[in-house]
């Protein structure tokens, strides 16, 4: 149960019960994203349980259920679109008012939860292959969200990418962007731990962001900055010094952005100059989570390796603080039913 960021307690909760149409899922593997631990969004909610990034067993379907039956092994998706909406007609299913308000009960830091209906029916759940580990599970969604983001910034081969920040998210970025084909993968971050980070999961060259990444480009890259820069840090200077190192027709992919209140002040003048396209990526839709599925079954992504902590859910205060310190770990999983 989150209240904040170093306020998360083991609490006992009934087991959910579940209705015509849903499921019960044993909840056997579940990962915190960095959007966990962004107190700013989570604690206006709070206090509640949360946690997206799941894998788990069917333990109970509920009647009406056609395509899903106890003992399989799942992947549930929190968010799912309607799929008729005028957003998601026009592609922007992330846009979608049941996309914002669909959810799977608790969340998926407890040791079971009901998935709705709407869930079940909407593109929600997907069977895990033999071959994918639940741990390999916790994956799907956040590497979905890079599909969706890397799509929308038209990373092709030979491009040179830019990210800015190395925590999870932008580590899959790498990781994507190389399977992509980039042509020259740059990351920055001020830790010298995920730049290590960043150096084994396929960047070509790192840059401390505390010196001048501009500067650094421009020589890592034939005096030419970067044709696609990727956002992946929520620091205003992080936004700021990737309007700085986008070449001229290039794009900047706001994956991570500013707490709200926080502006970021955009040379105009310059973007219109240059060509430069701004875009936003957010979530992703059940399209970017079957390429995501495809990309992980066929070992193109393997991202495994990216896991440095497994706790029980009674040492949830130390996994969201491993995140939220943003020192020495990578991917933080919890497995509810474990006996560490």
């Amino acid at each position: 149960m989150y209240y904040n960021n170093k306020d998360v307690r083991a609490e006992e909760m009934p087991v959910p019960k579940i209705g015509a149409g849903e499921l019960l899922v044993k909840v056997m593997a579940s990962g915190i994203c960095g959007s966990d631990v962004m107190e700013w969004y989570r604690i206006k909610k709070a206090p509640r349980v949360l946690g997206h990034e799941i894998a788990g067993q069917v333990v109970e379907a509920g009647a009406g259920v056609k395509n899903f039956r106890t003992g399989d092994r799942v992947f549930v998706s929190h968010h799912v679109p309607c799929n008729t909406c005028y957003y998601c007609l026009n592609g922007h299913h992330t846009a979608c008012d049941t996309l914002h308000s669909t959810n799977y009960d608790p969340g998926g830091f407890a040791e079971y939860l009901r998935v709705p209906q709407i869930n079940v029916d909407n593109g929600g759940v997907f069977i895990l292959p033999d071959a994918m580990s639940y741990e390999e599970g916790t994956f799907i969604e956040p590497l979905a969200c890079v599909v969706r983001g890397q799509r929308l910034a038209q990373v092709k081969p030979g491009k040179t990418v830019l990210v800015i920040g190395s925590g999870i998210s932008g580590l899959i970025h790498i990781a994507l962007a190389r399977a992509l084909g980039a042509g020259r993968i740059i990351a920055t971050d001020i830790s010298e731990y995920r730049l290590n980070a960043a150096r084994r999961f396929g960047a070509d060259s790192v840059i401390n962001a505390k010196e001048d990444v501009q500067k650094h480009v421009l020589e890592l890259n034939g005096n030419r900055l970067a044709d696609i820069v990727i956002v992946c840090a929520g620091a205003l200077a992080a936004s700021t010094a990737a309007l700085r190192c986008a070449d001229r027709g290039g794009t900047i992919l706001f994956f991570a952005v500013p707490e709200p209140e926080v502006l970021v002040p955009v040379p105009m003048n310059d973007m219109w100059r240059n060509q430069t396209t701004l875009i936003t990526s957010y979530g992703a839709s059940p399209l970017d989570i079957e390429i995501s599925f495809s990309l992980m079954r066929n070992q193109r992504v393997v991202l495994n390796d990216m896991i440095t902590h497994r706790l029980p859910l009674s040492e949830g205060a130390k996994g969201f603080q491993l995140v939220a310190d943003a020192k020495d770990s990578i991917k933080v999983i919890f497995e509810p039913h474990s006996n560490g």
